[in-house]
């Protein structure tokens, strides 16, 4: 038998003018022209063809560049853009796969903010007085109304006293002093300088003293010189003493008269030069007032620092007795009389202006601290 042996056919293209040209759509179906040949001969046993790309007419490879689509021509403005449609070639099937477009990648990738809260502007002050303390505070700050409270119970019932009468430094004054309504308290008497827990006790009252009288507080070295007299009263609610009472004296040099107000108005009557020696008067400023003084230094050998009473304790003579203790115990073996100018104060209150004639009988005398 003869075989003959059968050519590969070659497949040829159609001309480029030959080719319809039609308007690609906006999903395109790729067309078998487009696609590479293929060509083989199972039983001839010959070598598969290489695979070829398109040439045109020309003798140039078509360019990759994708076809564009109706949208992206100028007929539609580029307003919003639309998803990108494009077809994924699987198992011979054709199918539509919708590409996210970028704004839709970035609002994705956006991580979700933090939930808002709404606030209010208050032009109301905040500011708040205590009119049982006097304290001016923050209304709502958490510090200022722990401070405030802390204050305003020492303020008015006294600070707790308890096992600091212990120290070697604390000195007993009076054991048991009368107040006008019964109650017998005692009187004791300390260093300023004093250490361990009786200092702390020491910090925290001078502290509240000084709040409550808006006083600075005392240099190291007026404590350094000065004695602490504490007046200590039972409760009956409990086993623990409270201070009720408190005066800090200590040693000074020199100090200026005052000048009685009924002194200085009968001379504005009966002298008539009298307006030109009241300007050569010291005036010290109250609250309620003031007093003049003599700017003369007269030697003083005690004063008063601070003179403080609870406000549930007041009006029993707990002030009077604390000053009496003072100026009889603060030099030893030598008592001082308020009467003859030998205690001053320094700038009075309205409420120690009057402690200060009622005890001394007008020889209380004014200093000025340092």
């Amino acid at each position: 038998m003869s075989s003959t042996t059968q050519r590969p056919v070659k497949r040829t293209y159609s001309s480029k003018a030959s080719r319809q040209r039609t308007v690609s759509s906006p999903i395109s179906t790729p067309s078998p022209s487009s696609e590479t040949a293929y060509e083989s001969h199972s039983e001839a046993g010959e070598q598969p063809l290489k695979k070829r790309k398109r040439e045109d007419d020309d003798g140039e490879a078509p360019d990759d560049t994708p076809a564009r689509s109706l949208y992206d021509s100028p007929l539609f403005p580029s307003g919003k853009k639309r998803k990108s449609t494009s077809l994924v070639l699987s198992s011979g099937k054709l199918k539509k796969e919708n590409t996210p477009t970028t704004s839709a990648k970035s609002a994705a990738a956006k991580p979700k903010g933090k939930s808002l809260t709404q606030l209010h502007l208050s032009f109301g002050s905040s500011i708040h007085t205590c009119k049982s303390c006097g304290l001016s505070f923050t209304r709502g700050s958490p510090d200022d109304d722990v401070l405030h409270k802390a204050h305003c119970i020492r303020v008015q019932r006294g600070m707790e006293w308890s096992k600091e009468d212990k120290n070697a430094s604390v000195q007993i004054v009076e054991s048991a002093v009368k107040l006008k309504d019964g109650s017998k308290g005692r009187i004791i008497c300390f260093k300023a300088d004093a250490k361990g827990k009786l200092r702390a006790k020491m910090t925290t009252l001078l502290q509240t003293i000084d709040l409550a009288l808006s006083a600075q507080s005392l240099t190291e070295t007026t404590l350094a010189e000065s004695k602490i007299y504490v007046f200590l009263l039972g409760s009956p609610e409990s086993s623990r003493e409270k201070i009720v009472g408190c005066v800090v004296a200590s040693r000074i040099n020199t100090a200026m008269r005052v000048v009685p107000a009924d002194s200085l108005s009968s001379c504005s009557t009966e002298h008539p030069s009298s307006s030109t020696k009241r300007n050569d008067l010291v005036w010290v400023d109250i609250a309620d007032g003031g007093i003049f003084c003599d700017p003369k230094p007269l030697p003083t050998p005690m004063g008063i620092h601070r003179v403080f009473v609870s406000a549930e304790h007041r009006h029993q003579g707990i002030a009077c007795a604390l000053l009496s203790a003072a100026a009889k115990t603060f030099i030893y073996r030598c008592p001082l009389d308020p009467t003859k100018g030998e205690v001053a104060f320094s700038q009075p209150t309205s409420a120690g202006r009057g402690v200060m004639m009622r005890w001394g009988k007008g020889g209380v005398r004014i200093f000025e601290e340092k």
